[in-house]
């Protein structure tokens, strides 16, 4: 049985920086470079989406008997492998738990226009990813 405590906070802490992190991709370019902060709030708000987003993976599959994963881009495997998302989903997934690492062990890499990119075109992902595992979480 899931924790649904934890289910809670994990989707809201994710759910508050999807909120953000779609204010800052609403702003232009030029606007969001201009921010003083902006870049710095994109990536705490994207890293927090991220982490929320594979601590509910995490705990879904171990609570489900599906094994414990070694790594974030195996939590994707067995939610495919288990019915909880189909392949292209979980292919996002993986894509989303390698940016995570980037973000937190290559952040000095990591470009504003990289971001910015990530703001663009990567929140839909995010987005979907939250939804199948809270549909996941209130089914079991």
């Amino acid at each position: 049985m899931f924790n649904l405590s934890l289910v809670t906070d994990r989707a809201q802490t994710a759910r508050s920086s999807l909120a953000r992190l779609r204010q800052l991709g609403a702003l232009s370019l030029a606007k969001f470079r201009a921010l003083p902060d902006g870049y710095a709030v994109a990536e705490h708000h994207l890293r927090r989406a991220l982490q929320g987003l594979l601590d509910l993976g995490r705990h879904m599959a171990v609570k489900s008997g599906w094994g414990n994963p070694s790594n974030y881009r195996e939590i994707f495997d067995l939610l495919e492998r288990n019915g909880v998302m189909p392949t292209e989903l979980a292919e996002k997934g993986r894509g989303l738990a390698g940016y995570r690492n980037r973000l937190v062990h290559e952040y000095a890499i990591v470009t504003e226009d990289e971001l910015w990119g990530i703001l663009k075109t990567r929140l839909p992902d995010l987005d979907e990813l939250l939804l199948r595992l809270v549909e996941h979480a209130g089914q079991a």
